[in-house]
């Protein structure tokens, strides 16, 4: 009988989510923080492989049988169930003491799920009650806030998000604004770098809601193009621009320029997350397959050959899950990428605006920037302009989210940060043996140096996993499994029939065209460029047949890693606030969880004040 994903993990998550969450903490020290990522990665050591396994080769390499001492139908149904978890005393104590976390110490094969279920939500970061809620933080600025006599945050006419972004980025940009605009007013500066600022839409709404200068800065030139149409759009269609007017001639004020003029369209081609862009990598992938993979997953297939091995496993089990599951985003551009017309045209548009903006009226609020940073970049030589500022994030893709805490800590001129992560698949890894080479201080993971003094690594599959939402999988937005069955099982054809079954060329979106398996294999041996001939219809079938009774193997596995994700996303944060907490001059530093993570799954936000002044003290 077939369980739908969704009905697998409704009690899962409620268990997980439901009561951990009320477990927050204003502050934990350096030596908190460590003993919770020791506990984290004691829990990863032992569970870490099912993340790390391939979807592709699930048969090839017989992964069920390597990892599993227990069918499928136990997993399944253990996961249906999971508000029945809890046990009797001593009940299998026997069996419990020959097991780690549900895997057997012999044969390190699982064979207790509930034991696994269990220690997974003990080693998310609910479970570790290691973060702090929004609410907890806003009272805990406003509170400092008002003993020190600072002026309220200045808020202007209330804004209609919903008139110019979806209920995500609504729900996202509301609830994060507010925050940066208290962290400003504690800080007592009036300026915010918005490092990867998308489309400028936290921008945008941080510089009219709250009368903030805003400077937002993104890779791609392509981003700043087309600001002046969407602009008008804007004007037309927007009530909220309507409304900041009109409480501007209210107030009998001379708009002669007005705020709106300044803001750009950045990150053409989705409606996702503020991240830096790459553009429309033409040439590289079909337009119907960069839209599937846009549109499915946060991988940019545009870049994705320059990032890590194995693009296929990537590509195949990202545009596997359900629209929303994971969130759509897209890498940046490094300099060195770059040709050398592009790097004096990004140079002279800059130096542009710049002039245009000192020569503007000082109502320009939003200010676009076109620019690659690093902890080394000196943002005086981006901003001329540049006084103390508040440095924000909002679902910075991969390297971009630990080099934004970097730079944090690297220029005095920044006095706080808040920044939220996403794509933990695109972080490069120091210690991945099987990753890219990268410098020391200079990769994604892990930025913390209690980490690196151990040369910990998750592994670019694991990361992969920790992408995974498990609230939106437990209401039924999960994995579709038969493109992943169909993948598996050509995979098993090419090692039979083909010796290159390892190639390095890519199936691609082959499965949305497919009218059935046979037809999704012969697409696919086309692609490859592979003689089709070797391959009766039957013969195909019948792989097809042969592997359908071993489907639900692959469906409980991918189930499994889908509760393993918390944790894996759980160990990287706990990486980036051990990070900060290291840091001497810093008077706080948490975890906070932003957002509703039904609405915007990478919820978490990393939020660090430097020790200036009366500032909030650990």
């Amino acid at each position: 009988m077939y369980i739908s994903s969704g009905r697998l993990l409704t009690c899962f998550t409620r268990a997980f989510f439901g009561e951990l969450f009320n477990m927050l903490s204003s502050s934990y020290s350096l030596t908190e923080i460590q003993r919770r990522i020791d506990e984290v990665k004691r829990f990863l050591s032992i569970t870490l492989s099912i993340a790390n396994a391939h979807t592709v080769e699930f048969y090839t390499q017989d992964v069920w049988n390597r990892f599993m001492a227990v069918l499928p139908q136990e997993v399944l149904s253990t996961l249906g169930s999971a508000s029945d978890q809890q046990r009797e005393p001593g009940h299998k104590a026997k069996e419990q003491s020959r097991t780690t976390f549900g895997f057997c110490n012999d044969t390190n094969r699982l064979v207790d799920v509930c034991e696994l279920l269990q220690a997974a939500k003990a080693h998310s970061l609910p479970g570790l009650g290691v973060c702090m809620s929004r609410d907890e933080l806003l009272q805990a600025l406003r509170e400092n806030r008002s003993k020190s006599g600072a002026p309220p945050a200045e808020i202007g006419a209330e804004l209609e998000t919903d008139e110019f972004m979806n209920s995500k980025k609504s729900h996202e940009v509301q609830s994060m604004s507010e925050v940066v605009a208290c962290l400003t007013q504690r800080c007592g500066v009036k300026q915010v770098i918005d490092v990867g600022s998308g489309k400028g839409y936290l921008s945008s709404f941080l510089s009219l809601q709250y009368g903030l200068r805003v400077y937002g800065i993104d890779s791609s030139s392509t981003n700043t193009h087309g600001a002046h149409e969407r602009n008008r759009k804007l004007k037309k269609f927007s009530r909220a621009y309507q409304k900041h007017n009109k409480a501007v001639r209210g107030q009998g004020e001379a708009a002669t320029h007005s705020p709106q003029e300044d803001l750009v369209e950045i990150k053409p081609g989705t409606d996702g997350d503020n991240n830096v862009s790459h553009g429309d990598g033409a040439g590289i992938v079909s337009q119907e397959e960069e839209k599937v993979l846009i549109g499915l997953s946060d991988v940019n297939p545009a870049v994705e050959r320059h990032s890590e091995p194995n693009p296929e496993t990537d590509e195949l089990f990202l545009s596997a899950l359900s629209v929303d599951v994971l969130q759509p985003t897209s890498p940046r551009v490094p300099p060195r990428q770059l040709s050398a017309e592009e790097r004096e045209r990004r140079k002279t548009e800059n130096l542009e605006r710049k002039a245009q903006n000192r020569a503007a009226s000082g109502s320009v609020m939003f200010s676009p920037l076109t620019s690659y940073v690093t902890a080394e970049t000196e943002l005086r030589e981006l901003i001329n302009e540049l006084e103390d500022a508040v440095m924000v994030g909002l679902h910075t893709c991969g390297d971009l989210a630990p080099s934004t805490l970097r730079m944090f800590v690297a220029k005095p001129e920044l006095a706080s940060v808040c920044s939220v992560g996403c794509c933990y698949h695109l972080l490069s890894e120091e210690f991945d043996p099987a990753g890219q080479e990268c410098l020391p201080g200079v990769c994604g993971f892990p930025l913390s140096q209690y980490l690196r003094d151990r040369s910990w690594f998750c592994g670019r599959n694991a990361r992969m996993s920790a992408c995974l939402a498990l609230e939106r999988v437990s209401l039924g937005q999960g994995i579709q499994m038969e493109s992943l069955f169909y993948r598996a099982v050509l995979h098993v054809i090419l090692r039979d029939h083909y010796s290159s079954f390892k190639s390095e060329k890519r199936v691609g979106n082959v499965y949305s065209k497919a009218k059935s398996f046979v037809d999704y294999v012969r697409r696919a041996l086309s692609r490859l460029e592979l003689d089709e001939s070797k391959l009766s219809d039957s013969d195909i079938q019948d792989y097809h047949d042969t592997y359908t009774p071993r489907r639900g193997e692959m469906h409980a596995f991918n189930m499994l890693k889908v509760t393993l994700a918390p944790c894996i996303e759980g160990l990287i944060l706990l990486d980036r606030l051990c990070y900060l907490k290291e840091q001497e001059d810093l008077s706080f530093s948490a975890l906070v969880q932003l957002f509703d993570p039904l609405l915007s799954p990478r919820c978490y936000a990393i939020i660090g004040l430097k020790s200036y002044g009366d500032r909030i003290s650990c």
